[in-house]
């Protein structure tokens, strides 16, 4: 899980978009700003609520420049059923990847070994390929896309405003801190 500050690796993967199949690689992903969002499989409980939930803000995430690809390790083919047959997942206009090999999971670390499912895991990426942020959740456990679009914004704060750090809570708009020794022990 030493994931964070480095570079994701090299996968390539077919994937369902807008009513298209297409094949993705990493070269996909440099140049812009990518969130990675792995769940465990088509057809599930918790899955279509998280995948709803961030085609609900993919809008304002590809304003922000970010491209989401949500992966599990069904097939390509499976996608474009589960986007054809429910409502919620109909919605999604982004790339939807397969990863039946396992390899963009395992690249990741999120892969359950032996069950063949993916962990669920959000990664936001940086233009250069590198991983700022990760989050893994127990099964149980659904994300929230307002809190990840606030941690993108705090990511792109970072790197545009190098010397600053976000503090807990940061709302964009908000105070900014720059460490220096006559911070220490005051906060």
């Amino acid at each position: 899980m030493a994931a964070i500050n480095t570079k994701i690796l090299p996968f390539k993967a077919q994937a369902f978009r807008q009513g298209k199949f297409v094949e993705v690689t990493e070269s996909d992903v440099v140049g812009q700003w990518a969130v990675f969002f792995f769940y465990p499989a088509d057809f599930t409980f918790v899955c279509p609520t998280e995948l709803g939930d961030v085609a609900d803000h993919y809008e304002e995430l590809q304003k922000r420049g970010v491209e989401v690809f949500s992966v599990s390790t069904d097939t390509h083919f499976t996608h474009k059923a589960w986007h054809d047959s429910s409502d919620t997942i109909g919605k999604i206009k982004y790339t939807m990847v397969g990863d039946p090999t396992h390899e963009i999971s395992r690249n990741f670390g999120v892969l359950r070994e032996g069950q063949g499912l993916a962990d669920r895991a959000t990664f936001i990426v940086d233009p250069d390929g590198v991983i700022q942020a990760m989050e893994v959740t127990a099964e149980g456990i659904g994300r929230n896309a307002e809190d990840l679009l606030r941690k993108i914004k705090a990511a792109q704060y970072v790197r545009a405003h190098p010397g600053e750090v976000c503090p807990a809570k940061w709302q964009e708009g908000e105070e900014t801190l720059a460490p220096s020794l006559d911070l220490v022990g005051k906060i």
